[in-house]
């Protein structure tokens, strides 16, 4: 058997791909054929009593890569919020009118339609079910959520209990912006950066606020914030009024215009037509209300809004076109009058829907037991969308959207969202070359075109009133039911005749007032 020669002076026994073998010699035991720890006396390769070298990579390299990682987290945080500052405003310079102040009015929006869309999710039916299939959300059978180490109710994520939670936050979000904004009179001012921009950081702020609405504990929350709820909407109400008779007016008052301009009997026939149709579909709703929210020998209360309401239109729908209030302000005319009738109707229907007696109410036939609202299996609320919520969703949705679309330069009354004084246009070569750039234009410089506290503030009475609308108006009781009450009849009802008397004051401000200026 030949015996392997010896190393030469200086060069190793191993070959290159012997580095695992020295690892485990290292580690104490010894090679084949070597001197190891009670071995025969083979001498030790150069290095063999070394300690290996560390297997990660050197710390400054390590340091290095952290840092890399930091600035590039940085660098990508920059680019998102420049993504969502600029970016919008040039991604939206294909609209009609590419103001800044129109654009941050719909992005605001965007936020609130964001939140109702949440809402709408959390009373689907189906969403229940689909939670409880996730077994890091809800425990089956228990009801818990954890979230973030902490221990939420699982029925806080839905039906009306998640809607309570979800619109404080929207009013909060929007009513921190009302105080931020307060007293901004131009685009020069510091905080009209933070109304047109930074729209990563205020997503991250709206994020940051709803998840810690739902932190707040039940206890009373719910009963208290379902009385601010009554109070705002019934001031949304108003406004919706106000801007209904702006928007009939402005619409009246065009039309006639072309009629003169264009010397054609078209335009007359259209305001009749609508004219017309809408006193058709007031005296339909007031049939209807009759039909199904009254009974023979009962319903007292019903019958007597119905009738009073309806006496009140027909009153001002007189008085709008009288002589003297024509010559006053001929822009009046039965165009408003029948809009303003159709929605003091509307708000009758919305008022006789919340009734809490089943005679007089068909809504609380299929959703109500001894007056309050069947609960689920769990415990929790079930939810439903009838005519009443639908209507006034699609009724808050038009109305949202007209504040934030209203035109800057427009002057007509009652112009909600204006400053007395609105800054000149730019001319239209300044606003093509704008335009043409791909970037918004600021038309703020020398003034505001709208009060921001006051737009937010109005974003603030659309969130509550929206919260009323998916919840039905209805109080959160114990054991997680819904009650329907009489608060919510009266507060509408009155809303109702406070939408009228303002209109009536509309009518008749010119006649009593001839030295001021209501054109």
């Amino acid at each position: 058997m030949v015996q392997p020669s010896a190393p030469a002076p200086g060069e190793s026994r191993e070959a290159p791909n012997t580095a695992g073998k020295r690892r485990a010699v290292s580690a104490g035991g010894a090679e084949p054929g070597q001197g190891g720890a009670g071995g025969r006396g083979q001498p030790r390769p150069p290095g063999a009593g070394r300690e290996p070298a560390p297997l990660g990579p050197h710390p400054a390299t390590r340091a290095a890569a952290n840092m890399g990682a930091c600035l590039g987290a940085c660098s990508l945080l920059s680019c998102a919020s420049c993504l969502c500052g600029s970016a919008p405003c040039i991604l939206c310079s294909c609209c009609p009118c590419s103001h800044n102040s129109t654009l941050s009015r719909l992005f605001f929006t965007v936020f609130l339609f964001l939140g109702v869309l949440v809402c709408v999710i959390m009373l689907s039916p189906g969403v229940e079910s689909q939670l409880y299939k996730l077994p890091w959300v809800c425990n089956e059978g228990t009801g818990s959520h954890v979230v973030l180490q902490g221990h939420i109710d699982c029925g806080s994520l839905l039906g009306h209990r998640a809607v309570y939670r979800m619109c404080f936050a929207m009013a909060a979000f929007f009513f921190l912006f009302s105080l931020l904004m307060v007293c901004v009179r131009s685009s020069r001012d510091p905080r009209a950066a933070i109304q047109n921009g930074f729209w990563f950081f205020k997503f991250l702020i709206f994020v940051g606020i709803t998840v810690g609405a739902f932190y707040i504990p039940d206890g009373s929350f719910s009963n208290i914030w379902f009385y601010f709820g009554v109070v705002g909407s019934f001031i949304f109400l108003l406004i919706q009024l106000l801007l209904l008779i702006d928007f009939a007016h402005s619409w009246n008052q065009r039309w006639l215009c072309k009629a003169e301009e264009r010397d054609s009997r078209a335009w007359y026939a259209g305001l009749f037509f609508f004219t017309l149709l809408f006193y058709a579909l007031s005296i339909t709703a007031v049939a209807l209300l009759f039909v199904y929210y009254t009974q023979p020998g009962a319903c007292y209360e019903g019958k007597v809004f119905i009738g009073l309401n309806l006496t009140l239109c027909v009153c001002v729908s007189i008085v709008a076109v009288l002589p003297k209030i024509q010559d006053a302000q001929p822009n009046s005319g039965l165009l408003q009058a029948s809009v303003i009738t159709l929605y003091t109707m509307f708000v009758t229907w919305l008022a006789l829907s919340n009734v809490p007696d089943q005679k007089c109410n068909p809504h609380l036939l299929t959703h109500f037991g001894n007056g309050t609202v069947l609960a689920g299996p769990e415990g929790y609320e079930t939810h439903w969308w009838d005519a009443p919520s639908i209507v006034g969703l699609v009724v808050f949705i038009l109305c949202t959207v007209f504040i934030s679309l209203r035109s800057s330069d427009h002057r007509q009354v009652n112009s909600l969202m204006q400053t007395e004084e609105c800054p000149p246009v730019l001319g239209a070569t300044q606003q093509q070359v704008v335009v043409s750039e791909g970037r918004a234009f600021d038309n703020e410089q020398d003034g505001v075109t709208y009060s921001y506290s006051f737009f937010h503030l109005c974003l603030v009475l659309a969130s509550v009133h929206i919260m009323m609308t998916l919840t039905s108006w209805y109080r959160p009781g114990e054991t997680r039911k819904m009650i329907s009450t009489w608060t919510a009849v009266w507060v509408k009802i009155c809303a109702s005749w406070t939408g009228l008397l303002l209109y009536l004051w509309t009518l008749v401000a010119p006649l009593l007032l001839p030295n001021r200026d209501f054109s």
